[in-house]
């Protein structure tokens, strides 16, 4: 899962009729766009969206474009009981992309790219991935800090929620880089904490590690986050690459037995749907009555992000997702060889974002699916 680029390890649906939240939702908006130009006023003014995603091919279908974002629609998030709500309390499942590690693909996080999400797409989230070793964080924070923070004004600009992804895999014990954590989501929360469209993911894929040893972690950065952003919503990852314990041999029991001491989290559940069978659809399925669950990584190929699509799979989860209001997104909007990485080798570099021209066999089937 998530693997770096040297080491293997339908129709659209129909867009509902979405309104406006409270004014708290449209003045926080607002609030946050202030110094990010232009592409706020698109969306404030209540009219339809009309603008043309920078670069890339002209759309082969019309733009799914919509009058109103998502963050108008659902406003602050939290999570009530087992689900995932907007601020007037209703169920809200996101669906959205994943970046590849921003050390190696932070051209592909664009302002034609996000136009092509958001507005072509109609995609409803953004996960920014910052790996910690392998050439990421770890290296340059600041660096790394700036650019996850200049992508989030851009999604910002554009509606879209963000999950703010410490991608640390390996080592795969999240207690390796505890003080790495504590300053990135510092200086994260103290740029962007008051916006209330982020959502922190504070241990991709914990792996060859204890559930005892991750919430030990969790309960130790939680605060951290919480002390720049206090009502956001926190993601835990889970043991055995954030499958629930499922690779490991386990499952869900341990963290219900065992919860973390902190409100407004959802755990995280990762799966690959030529790798990841019944059992681990099975586990989704029976977690999610008894756990808040967000998936923020998934995909059509094996678990490496290789291989032949299993669509026939994968729609299963979908479906699965969809009845259980489990928000998700998929691995990855880069151009990596990968048969995983949405985009043609090359269409970053070139610009080419939008329709379908630029993407592979999984990025089409996705595209048709997040909006």
């Amino acid at each position: 899962m998530s693997h770096t680029p040297t080491t293997d390890s339908g129709a659209p649906a129909a867009h509902r009729r979405r309104k406006r939240p409270g004014t708290r939702a449209l003045a926080s908006l607002a609030a946050l766009l202030t110094a990010t130009g232009a592409a706020a006023a698109l969306w404030l003014g209540g009219g339809t969206a009309t603008a043309t995603a920078s670069g890339g091919d002209t759309p082969d279908e019309p733009r799914r474009a919509e009058a109103v974002t998502p963050y108008q629609q659902h406003g602050a998030l939290e999570i009530c009981g087992l689900r995932l709500c907007g601020e007037d309390g209703s169920p809200v499942q996101l669906r959205g992309m994943s970046s590849h590690g921003t050390q190696w693909f932070e051209h592909c996080l664009t302002e034609g790219s996000l136009d092509a999400l958001a507005y072509d797409w109609g995609a409803s989230l953004l996960r920014v991935s910052t790996y910690v070793q392998e050439g990421g964080y770890a290296t340059d924070p600041q660096r790394f800090t700036d650019i996850v923070s200049r992508v989030i004004d851009q999604a910002t600009a554009r509606g879209l929620y963000v999950i703010v992804d410490w991608h640390q895999l390996s080592p795969g014990d999240p207690n390796a880089n505890t003080a790495l954590a504590k300053r990135f989501f510092t200086d994260i929360t103290a740029r962007h904490g008051h916006q209330d469209n982020l959502l922190y993911e504070i241990a991709n894929e914990p792996n060859g590690v204890s559930w005892q040893s991750i919430k030990s972690y969790a309960e130790e950065v939680i605060p951290v986050v919480r002390a720049g952003a206090p009502d956001a919503v926190v993601l835990v990852g889970t043991r055995g690459w954030s499958s629930l314990g499922v690779s490991d041999g386990a499952d869900e029991n341990e963290i219900v037995a065992n919860p973390v001491n902190a409100d407004n989290i959802a755990y995280t559940f990762h799966f690959y749907a030529a790798s990841h069978r019944d059992h681990y659809l099975s586990v989704l399925d029976r977690a999610s009555d008894r756990l808040p669950i967000f998936v923020t990584e998934w995909g059509t190929q094996d678990y490496a992000g290789e291989g032949a699509n299993d669509f026939a799979m994968s729609q299963r989860y979908l479906d699965l997702m969809a009845a259980k209001g489990i928000s998700w997104a998929n691995w990855n909007f880069s151009d990596d060889w990968r048969s995983g990485a949405v985009f043609r080798e090359g269409s970053c570099a070139a610009g080419q974002f939008s329709g379908t021209a630029p993407l592979k066999e999984a990025g089409v089937w996705v595209r048709d699916r997040v909006g």
